[in-house]
């Protein structure tokens, strides 16, 4: 994207022959109690928390800033390393220290973090910095992170934590659940446990995906792909769970995912015990890179055998 095209995305107009003012890329990490959000992404008349950061953005830039985002969150989906890009003016950006000597990206993350603070404590900015050439959140990341908690049994139920955890009434396996996830891994088109997008494609590599009983009874279950596509992961687990209770064999979950068709047996567990862990990157040198192979990955046309 030439400067002239992002300006006009950002909301500028920019006469043709004009000289365009340099534009420097914010790369922003947050984290979010997603609880009393409908989603990530911006709806009329709705609170979210694209349309929150957004809100906030143009009260200290002036203007509307688009952002973009590592991915999006279903509604009650929390996060902790949730990462954003979007560009400023380098006039917008020099003006964040309003003349004082503090770096603009430092005057970024404690001017943001006041103005969201008016609505409560439910989204933190964590960090902001100036990108590397080539970044992308969504594009140039290599990998998503996700956590999950549930309280199998009813001795294990606390009311204090309810709501980062699900209540499961029975025991369930999670011996049989390992079993079950060892045989999904890798690059498949998990269409059985996706909401398919118009015109995306459903091929995701999920590297690993694991469930670990604590000391303390809880179970934490730990996934990692590229990308998950949508209520991918609630769906993946509503499915172990069916194999921790044992009313599904481990194998059952391999044959969902080779039938590649939703129906009654799709069942999304709920979205309050999940979290964005982390959003991971490579080097700098192949930001750009990375970016550009992920958009030719996601062409609907991609294929691979199961």
């Amino acid at each position: 994207m030439t400067s002239h095209d992002a300006l006009h995305s950002a909301g500028f107009t920019v006469a043709e022959g004009a000289t365009e003012p340099a534009l420097v890329r914010l790369k922003v990490t947050l984290a979010y109690d997603g609880s009393e959000f409908s989603g990530w992404a911006r709806q009329p008349g709705l609170a979210t928390v694209q349309g929150r950061v957004e809100d906030g953005l143009e009260l200290l830039i002036r203007r509307p800033v688009r952002i973009t985002v590592a991915g999006r969150t279903d509604a009650g989906v929390h996060a902790r390393g949730q990462v954003i890009h979007f560009d400023l003016t380098s006039a917008e950006f020099e003006g964040l220290s309003r003349g004082r000597d503090l770096p603009p990206a430092q005057a970024l993350t404690r001017r943001l973090r006041g103005v969201l603070a008016r609505h409560g404590q439910a989204i933190l900015i964590r960090s902001a910095e100036v990108a590397d050439p080539g970044f992308d959140a969504r594009f140039s990341a290599l990998a998503r992170r996700y956590s999950y908690r549930i309280a199998d049994g009813t001795e294990q139920w606390d009311p204090l934590t309810r709501g980062l955890t699900l209540w499961h009434p029975e025991k369930l396996d999670v011996a049989a659940m390992n079993e079950a996830t060892a045989l999904v891994l890798g690059r498949h088109d998990f269409l059985s446990f996706c909401k398919p997008r118009a015109g995306a494609t459903t091929i995701r590599t999920l590297e690993s995906w694991g469930f670990e009983r604590a000391g303390d009874g809880i179970i934490t279950v730990r996934l990692e792909a590229d990308a998950f596509c949508h209520n991918m992961v609630r769906a993946l687990i509503g499915a172990s769970l069916k194999v921790g209770s044992g009313a599904q064999d481990p194998a059952w979950l391999r044959q969902r995912l080779v039938a590649q068709v939703r129906d009654s047996h799709t069942v999304l567990a709920p979205p309050h015990p999940l979290v964005l862990e982390d959003v991971l990157y490579p080097e700098a040198a192949e930001l750009a890179r990375r970016a550009e192979q992920t958009r030719a990955r996601r062409s609907p046309g991609d294929t691979q055998p199961l």
